[in-house]
């Protein structure tokens, strides 16, 4: 893990190396390099890149720090300063790249938080002043935080619900910015401010021509991948290869030191997300791939990993798109094969990330493909969602007098489903959520998840129709227990009062953005789970810029069947990448939710072991014998959400790694201890009454 963490005094004392507290001790964390001192000092944490961290000053009083991958030269960087010193923001978020943005003037200091919610920040109140970093944990640690059942039990109920959920996380005291906002302190006092502009509720913004967002879109696209095209190659493990070893070739050696390849290189899936990453970067000028020298097989051809999963059937068409692909000269294709060793839950051992998330059971199977990767290596991670429409953007077109627009997503779902009925069922879903308020939807979700009222939608008409809602229950909610639910339902009538969801108060747009947080957030864990070391994964289609572009996308095209692969083969096609297979963008004849049965019903043993005991149980969120005949009916066959079955076993892994930890973030703490400093589940009193400890 990396991470940044700084604090906001109340005070100018002297300056010292760390940061004093309550008890007069001096911490600091632990593998730290300082970049900033005095009252307000702050720190880069874990196994940064030196071309990574930059900083920059105007003065003595403005400076900046930025952490991760920036496009912006030193010179935009120092002129930015001038502009943010009188308050200006949006513009540090507009370089292409994935970071963390620092700025510091006199003694107000702003931590800017990235739109998809990939890079987020957190804050909380210690020692008079707040401590801020971009990781939960560590500020647990600092404040001995204990975990927040509720916010467990909303992460379980109702997980796309943004105002359920609030700014909490698993650590009580522990709060999170919202995607889109900066942390502002001055002081020791907080600030959190959106930093893009909001839209006008009483006049629309002018449509946007189709052919000039798409552009845009490909322009801002090809500079997130030629920036990272353009960052420093990098070489794992250069000078620890032992040197020959008999029948190993210089490959063979690497991968037995658990090492990525030098250079670039990129997922090739047979989808068009990642194709078209690694066919930008291929089509690129300059070196794409892997560095002369470092390999014979690379050269100067980009690293393109395709992962064959070899207990699914049905992928043959996937993996001859994919080869297809690859026979672009300038990529060098590796298909790396993996059995049940690989399916999700076959390996239930890892380490302990930041937060929870469900791609905890999946992260052995990503690992296996990305150890055949490269030291710098694209993803087509966030595609789906920032490109694709959100079904509840139906309701939108209704709100923008657009019906007609509804003729060819609706048309599609009946040639899906082949039911006549179901053009009419889809629009009055849509015009009821068009003319259902925001308060209202929260209201039904909160009655639903009390009466235990849940879907159990199977088809694409089915899901379809359970998103055109304000929210739904998440897919664990029919396995929480009364008290549980009973908790989140109040929670959502608490929080209900805002007057709109967001900028423009639409509940497409709303969904989407959940959505999007939603992923990136399971996104950051995957790549602490499954992470190797000496690599760096790069998501472009999570970059500030790409984002804006895409939600500049007009819904009459976002709302079209395939409209993702259209578009980006637009983008292809502009920059001169016409040979592309005839099947583009047709979709996969398996689903994740395929390898997930198959997956727990080859390690179904090792997971009803892990709810004998259940840590989720002493919180008083579950019943283990319910789950356990949840988990036996799915190997069975019974129609059941795999993806709350998921969510649990996930949340239950994270509880046992976090409790079994023996280890601190800071330095200097001989009387303080870790975040859940008890090691075990402790019982605390909800909006409802007093807990009880579960029997």
């Amino acid at each position: 893990m990396r991470w940044l963490v700084g604090w906001s005094s109340t005070s100018s004392g002297p300056l010292e190396p760390g940061i004093t507290g309550p008890d007069g001790e001096t911490l600091q964390p632990v593998g730290a390099h300082q970049l900033w001192t005095g009252p307000d000092p702050l720190w880069a944490v874990g196994d940064w890149r030196p071309d990574e961290i930059r900083t920059a000053q105007a003065d003595t009083d403005t400076r900046i720090a930025i952490l991760g991958l920036c496009g912006a030269t030193d010179d935009q960087l120092r002129n930015a300063l001038y502009a943010a010193r009188g308050g200006a923001l949006r513009h540090l978020t507009t370089w292409p790249g994935s970071y963390t943005a620092v700025l510091r003037t006199g003694r107000r200091i702003t931590i800017l938080g990235d739109l998809a919610g990939a890079r987020p920040v957190f804050h909380t109140p210690w020692a008079g002043g707040t401590a801020y970093a971009t990781a939960a944990l560590p500020l647990a640690d600092l404040t001995e935080a204990n975990l927040d059942i509720g916010h467990l039990a909303t992460l379980l109920a109702a997980p796309d619900v943004p105002e359920a959920l609030q700014d909490s996380t698993p650590y009580q005291g522990v709060h999170r910015i919202p995607p889109g906002h900066a942390l502002i302190l001055r002081t020791g006092t907080r600030e959190i401010t959106g930093y893009e502009p909001q839209a006008s509720l009483a006049v629309a913004a002018p449509p946007t021509d189709t052919t000039t967002a798409v552009d845009t879109l490909r322009d801002t696209l090809v500079d997130a991948v030629r920036t990272r095209l353009l960052a420093p190659r990098h070489v794992p493990g250069q000078g620890t290869d032992p040197g020959p070893v008999p029948g190993m070739g210089p490959a063979e050696r690497r991968a037995a030191r658990g090492t990525p390849h030098p250079g670039i290189g990129a997922d090739l899936s047979g989808g068009p997300a990642s194709a078209t990453l690694a066919l930008l970067a291929a089509g690129l000028p300059g070196m794409p791939g892997t560095i002369l020298g470092h390999g014979t097989e690379a050269g100067e051809r980009l690293l393109a990993v395709t992962f064959n999963d070899l207990t699914a059937q049905g992928r043959q068409t996937e993996l001859e798109r994919a080869a297809t692909i690859a026979a672009n000269p300038r990529l060098h294709h590796i298909v790396v094969t993996a059995g049940e060793e690989s399916l999700p839950y076959a390996d239930l051992d890892g380490p302990l990330t930041d937060e929870p998330a469900p791609s905890l059971i999946t992260a052995t199977r990503h690992r296996t493909r990305l150890a055949a990767g490269s030291a710098d290596h694209l993803t087509g991670h966030g595609a789906r969602q920032v490109l694709d429409a959100h079904p509840a953007r139906l309701a939108d077109l209704l709100l923008d007098h657009t019906r007609r627009h509804l003729v060819r997503p609706v048309a599609a779902l009946a040639r899906a489903d082949g039911n006549l009925l179901v053009p009419a069922r889809v629009y009055a879903a849509a015009r009821r959520l068009a003319r259902t308020p925001y308060r209202t939807g929260l209201e039904h979700l909160a009655d639903r998840l009390l009466h235990r009222r849940f879907d159990n939608a199977q088809g694409p008409v089915d899901r379809s129709l359970a998103a055109l809602t304000w929210g739904g229950p998440g897919p664990a909610a029919r396995w929480l227990t009364g008290e549980a639910l009973a908790e989140v339902s109040f929670r959502l009538h608490t929080t209900g009062n805002r007057p709109t969801p967001g900028p423009n108060g639409r509940p497409g747009d709303f969904r989407a953005r959940a959505a999007l947080a939603r992923h990136a957030a399971d996104l950051r864990i995957l790549e602490q789970a499954a992470e190797i070391r000496s690599q760096r994964l790069h998501t472009p289609y999570l970059d500030n810029q790409v984002v804006r572009a895409a939600r500049d996308l007009p819904q009459a095209l976002r709302v079209r069947p395939d409209a993702r692969a259209a578009v980006l083969r637009t983008v292809l096609e502009s920059t001169g990448v016409t040979d592309l297979p005839t099947d583009w963008g047709t979709p996969p004849n398996t689903t994740p939710t395929t390898a997930a049965h198959t997956g727990l019903r080859t390690s179904l043993g090792n997971v009803l072991t892990l709810f004998d005991t259940p840590l989720l149980a002493d919180a008083g969120l579950i019943e283990a014998r319910t789950v356990r005949k949840a988990l036996r009916a799915a190997t069975q066959g019974e129609p059941l959400p795999l993806e709350g079955l998921a969510d649990l076993v996930s949340l239950e892994l994270w509880l046992r790694r976090l409790l079994a930890r023996r280890g601190t973030c800071w330095t200097g703490t001989p009387t303080r201890q870790r975040a859940v400093p008890t090691g075990r589940i402790t019982p605390t009193r909800t909006a409802l009454g007093p807990a009880t400890p579960h029997p």
